[in-house]
């Protein structure tokens, strides 16, 4: 992969909604060959989605409750943690799967619509699955900073003015 490639990555990932004419100028590249580099990062499903962060408690709505389970799994001969991180995404709730080091090995993020309902996934549909030892459950309470985005209000400038 090119030093092209890479920045229009870095580009995208901070904000995917730039328009192409402005990603091309930040690269020096024509349009057209920025376009078709683009193109090929996503067919090449290095570019998998382009997503948007939104702050769910500024809108009228229930903004859910989400959380964080440590799982502690027994790794299956041959496959080893692959087979039971992909039972567990293919549930509708799961946001994200991770494999960790330390006590736990896998990271699972869900979300519901309360906590009884991250409640019954964990004990009618995680702690079910054959090789999973043990879980432990971190709910999130409040979000300041979210894949770089800080949240709330609009940061005030708290350096002390100095003046001659």
């Amino acid at each position: 992969m090119g030093e092209k490639e890479i920045e229009i990555l870095e580009i995208l990932e901070k904000n995917g909604r730039l328009p192409i004419e402005d990603i091309a100028k930040m690269i020096d590249l024509p349009v057209s060959q920025t376009e078709a580099m683009i193109a090929n990062l996503e067919n090449q499903k290095i570019i998998l989605k382009y997503s948007t962060i939104i702050d769910w408690n500024k809108v009228d709505r229930n903004p859910g409750v989400t959380a964080m389970i440590d799982v502690k799994v027994t790794p299956k001969r041959d496959v080893g943690f692959d087979d039971i991180a992909e039972r567990i995404y293919r549930f509708p709730e799961v946001k994200a799967v991770y494999l960790m080091s330390g006590a736990y090995d896998l990271s699972v993020t869900i979300e519901g619509n309360s906590l009884h309902d991250i409640s019954r996934f964990v004990s009618q549909k995680l702690s079910a699955l054959d090789s999973v030892l043990s879980t432990t459950t971190h709910f999130i309470m409040k979000k300041y900073k979210h894949d770089g985005t800080i949240f709330g209000d609009d940061e005030q400038d708290r350096r002390i003015v100095v003046t001659p």
